[in-house]
């Protein structure tokens, strides 16, 4: 068996992606991304990866570099109410799969109805690009549900918070991010 820690000592590295120390690259992170790796002890396993900001969406990304789709891990922020209370959670599932919305985050939230968060209020409420939200930096109260098959990729491709960059990270370090909740099919 390898030694694990040797492998956590490693900055992650995934095909021709050039792998930079995110707390040493501010500029390529959005604000609250950059302060949240700078309090979080496990950032020193966090790479971050310069890209051109047409690549930022998945199906480009995974194209241009020759990446397995079960790499990335996209980060959407869904809401619901209940008795007049706002609930919000960002949901980080694999490329390849979907959230599901209307069953398992609607009752995780415990909500009638839970619906993608619009756009414009995604970008203004994290405080991140659209095409670069990440589950690092999110605004506290909102709920963080991390679908268990993200914890099983070795080196996940994140948002950075903006479009020009991703983070590289093992999947298993997002379900030890702050207030993450790691949950069984949260995706299709």
């Amino acid at each position: 068996m390898a030694d694990d820690r040797a492998d956590d000592r490693a900055l992650p590295s995934l095909g021709t992606l050039v792998s930079l120390p995110a707390t040493e690259h501010p500029e390529l992170l959005a604000a609250p991304v950059a302060a949240a790796l700078a309090a979080w002890p496990r950032a020193d396993r966090v790479a971050v990866t310069e890209i051109d900001p047409g690549l930022a969406d998945t199906a480009a990304l995974t194209e241009a570099f020759d990446l397995p789709l079960t790499a990335s891990a996209n980060c959407v922020l869904v809401s619901g109410r209940r008795d007049g209370e706002e609930r919000v959670a960002a949901c980080v599932v694999r490329a390849d799969t979907r959230a599901d919305v209307n069953n398992r985050v609607k009752r995780l939230l415990d909500v009638r109805k839970a619906s993608f968060l619009p756009m414009d209020r995604a970008v203004e409420e994290s405080a991140m690009e659209h095409g670069g939200i990440t589950p690092v930096g999110l605004p506290a109260g909102w709920r963080l549900l991390v679908d268990a098959r993200v914890a099983t990729i070795d080196v996940a491709v994140i948002g950075s918070g903006v479009r020009r960059s991703k983070l590289l990270l093992p999947g298993r370090l997002l379900a030890e991010l702050p207030a993450a909740e790691l949950v069984e099919d949260l995706a299709g």
